[in-house]
């Protein structure tokens, strides 16, 4: 077997150009094996596809098969094992089909493994990070310029962070966490994992935080208090009343987190840009360009309006940015994330938008948007689903009419998931919404529309397969109407 080269150095682009196709010509094959969104059967069937393909035993190989053949094996078992994002019938999260552009940047990000920890480890990366995150800070407060942003693993850290930078501003006082009952389910993790007091929860109407119960809310709070306000709902898309908020926050001497981590993007829509209106008055901001920025995970941000409450990050490690080396001139990177060692996830985020420009960013949002109300009326014109509601971004959230009246409709919303996610034709999600009589939660199917190339054809098997798996599912239940 011959000895495996390095990804990097002389020679290194010479062998990914001979291992990368065997890896692709595997993942092609996989594809073509699982023929739709995800492998049909279920845990089972993934589980022993694994076992009968060597890698289920638990135990590691003593003895290599070399790399073109591990490659090979390994890359058509992911694929046909994968759910695919690329494929419009698999809508259920914001997991986006990420650009090949990026991807391809990924991999050479891969190869030279800069690690963003400290300058000499990445001279060129560090400074396209800092160009690029720069730029992320003006697209959020294009009329402050003192403005920053780092980079994060996603929205659950940028909504640490978030709540971060608050406990820091005020030392010694125990601040408040004071959030929508819209929020996500991040924002109660990091006031856990930050040693703060349980957030208070702000009632919504119609999947928005009610500004006058925020006001009522902070009345209540005895001390500093951080809002955490939502630009894109995990259930519906929504955007909070951002203007309206951050009056609240302003008169109520709170500060103003906004959780931006799936409606962001659409600041580089020209169209859509307006609906973030407010988002440049909050404190700091979430932001994921894994949804609205077709990056592989990971690829979040977190921007600051005031640089110095990035401070709270800084720490010193004398073998990573000892003083002397910073006041002679080496950048200091460790005080740019709560990690150490991390990727290089600037670069591709850069080589996109360089590549499409955030006008090009701004309309594949757009696309996604208008293919989501165009579903919403395809949806609101069948007669046998039922349309929540115009989507704010492009969630799309529905029902099949069968449900209504029936004393366990959330039952079988639930069921048709799973009877589709089973049968491999379709991944669609789900969101409990206070629906009922009085305010009680209803269940609802959810399509979560990323697919940026996809159109609203391209979504009508799939809503066809719903209704099927709908009556089907009602069918088996005794005395449904359907079954008499």
């Amino acid at each position: 077997m011959r000895e495996e080269s390095l990804a990097g150095g002389q020679g290194g682009a010479a062998r990914l150009g001979e291992l990368i196709p065997v890896a692709l010509g595997g993942m092609a094959a996989g594809i073509a094996e699982r023929g739709g969104p995800v492998p049909a059967g279920g845990p089972a069937a993934v589980a022993a596809a694994l076992t009968a393909a060597g890698g289920g035993t638990g135990t590691l190989p003593r003895t290599g098969v070399g790399a073109e053949q591990a490659l090979a094996e390994l890359s058509h078992l992911l694929a046909a094992g994968s759910a695919d994002p690329a494929d419009p019938a698999c809508a259920a999260h914001l997991h986006c089909p990420p650009l090949a552009v990026s991807v391809a940047a990924d991999v050479v990000a891969g190869a030279l493994n800069p690690s963003m920890d400290s300058w000499d480890q990445a001279p060129v990366a560090s400074e396209l990070e800092r160009a690029f995150t720069t730029g992320i800070a003006r697209l959020c407060y294009p009329d402050t310029p003192g403005a920053d942003a780092v980079v994060t693993s996603g929205g659950t850290e940028s909504n640490l962070l978030g709540l971060l930078l608050a406990r820091e501003a005020s030392p010694g006082v125990p601040v408040r966490p004071v959030c929508g009952a819209n929020a996500h389910h991040s924002v109660a993790r990091a006031a856990w994992l930050l040693g703060l007091p349980t957030p208070v929860v702000v009632p919504c109407e119609d999947d928005r935080m009610v500004p006058a119960a925020l006001a009522g809310a902070l009345a209540a709070v005895d001390g500093p208090a951080v809002v955490v306000a939502t630009a894109g709902t995990t259930n519906t898309g929504a955007i909070d009343p951002l203007p309206e908020i951050a009056r609240v926050c302003r008169r109520a001497g709170a500060r103003l987190h906004v959780d931006a981590a799936y409606g962001g993007m659409a600041l580089c829509s020209t169209e859509l840009r307006p609906l973030l209106a407010g988002l440049e008055l909050a404190d700091s901001v979430a932001l994921d360009m894994h949804k609205f920025g077709w990056q592989p995970v990971a690829a979040g941000l977190l921007a600051a309006r005031e640089t110095a409450d990035l401070a709270a990050l800084s720490v010193r490690a004398e073998y990573l940015n000892a003083d002397d080396d910073t006041e002679a001139g080496l950048p200091d990177l460790l005080g740019r994330s709560i990690r150490t060692s991390r990727r290089p996830d600037a670069f591709r985020m850069a080589v996109t938008v360089r590549a499409l420009g955030t006008d090009g960013i701004g309309a594949l949002v757009e696309r996604c948007c208008a293919t989501a109300s165009d579903v919403a009326a395809m949806i609101g014109a069948h007669p046998a689903l039922r349309l929540l509601a115009p989507p704010p971004l492009s969630t799309v959230v529905f029902r099949p009419t069968v449900a209504d009246g029936l004393s366990e409709a959330d039952e079988l919303v639930a069921g048709i998931r799973r009877v589709l996610l089973e049968a491999g034709t379709g991944v669609i999600g789900r969101a409990a919404l206070p629906t009922g009589p009085d305010g009680a939660p209803q269940l609802w199917l959810k399509l979560t529309l990323l697919h940026p190339h996809a159109r609203a054809d391209d979504y009508r098997v799939l809503l066809e397969r719903v209704v099927a798996a709908a009556e089907a599912e009602c069918a088996a239940r005794p005395g449904s109407p359907v079954a008499s």
